[in-house]
């Protein structure tokens, strides 16, 4: 498995992967997509084995020294075989690198296994936000803070 960063020829992939992930009002648009990873302050890493993509990584660098993970997708057939390990340590040693302070996310409510995972890594949850996602679902706020 290979980290690469984003090919703009990688969007209609990632919308699929992305779509195959999460349900509809949690899955983003491809117009979402395309202006997260466009953005000035983001960085998209790809995870690829044998010129398939696993999965993929939106951060986006925000104000006050802070990465915010925007989106982490991993294909079901790609789970448990440390592809989200390997894009979060990449998005956590470029916070590193780059001096940040701390990295947020936020992940559904009733998503147990996301949770264990990031706690796993070291996130905390801080906050909880009601009806964060189109389709009502509550969400919780996780962040790990940097050396």
């Amino acid at each position: 498995m290979r980290l690469r960063s984003f090919r703009p020829d990688d969007l209609q992939t990632l919308y699929e992967i992305d779509q195959a992930c999460f349900v509809p009002g949690i899955s983003y648009s491809r117009e979402e997509l395309r202006a997260f990873i466009g953005h000035r302050h983001s960085q998209t890493w790809v995870a690829e084995e044998a010129g398939e993509i696993a999965g993929f990584l939106i951060a986006h660098r925000e104000p006050r020294k802070i990465l915010h993970i925007v989106t982490i997708d991993v294909l079901k057939a790609w789970r448990r075989r440390s592809v989200g390990s390997l894009l979060m340590e990449a998005a956590e040693q470029w916070a590193c690198d780059h001096g940040l302070r701390m990295i947020g996310l936020e992940t559904a409510q009733d998503n147990l296994a996301a949770q264990r995972f990031y706690a796993a890594r070291g996130y905390r949850k801080v906050d909880e936000i009601e009806q964060y996602y189109a389709d009502g679902a509550a969400a919780w706020v996780m962040v790990k803070e940097l050396p």
